[in-house]
C-alpha cells in the first residue's frame, strides 16, 4: 500500500534549511562520492583500502572521505597514523538503496537529461 504525500510538507518552509537539504544532496552529486560511499556500508574500511576500491589518488580520496565526513555521511577513527571510515547512519544504506531503485526504474529519462548539466555549469 503506498500513502500519498504531500510534496509540500516535505520540504522546508524557509529558503536557510532548503538550501541545507539542496547541499545534503549536492554531497551525494559526485560519483567518488558515492562509491566510497557504498563501499563504507558494509563496515569500516581505511583510506589505503578505499584508495584502492574507487582507484583514485590518497589525496582526491581523503578530500572526498572529508567531505562526507564533514556532510556527516561518515565517521573517521584514528588508529596510530591510519584512519579508518565507516557509514554512520544505518539510514544511509536505505537511501543508497532508494536511489539505486529510482535511477534503474527511470534510467533512460537520467541518462539523456541535459539539464542537470547546463544547471551545473552555471553556478
Amino acid at each position: 500500500m503506498t500513502r500519498s504525500v504531500d510534496p509540500a510538507t516535505l520540504l522546508p518552509a524557509d529558503d536557510e534549511r532548503l538550501g541545507v537539504m539542496a547541499k545534503f544532496f549536492r554531497a551525494l552529486g559526485e560519483p567518488a562520492r558515492l562509491r566510497l560511499l557504498e563501499f563504507l556500508l558494509d563496515g569500516e574500511h581505511s583510506v589505503s583500502d578505499c584508495v584502492e576500491h574507487v582507484g583514485l589518488s590518497q589525496g582526491r580520496v581523503s578530500t572526498h572521505l572529508a567531505c562526507l565526513a564533514d556532510c556527516g555521511y561518515v565517521t573517521a577513527r584514528r588508529e596510530g597514523r591510519r584512519t579508518y571510515y565507516r557509514a554512520t547512519d544505518p539510514r544511509v544504506a536505505e537511501l543508497v538503496t532508494l536511489a539505486h531503485t529510482l535511477t534503474t526504474e527511470n534510467h533512460a529519462a537520467l541518462a539523456t537529461c541535459e539539464k542537470i548539466d547546463s544547471f551545473e555549469s552555471d553556478n
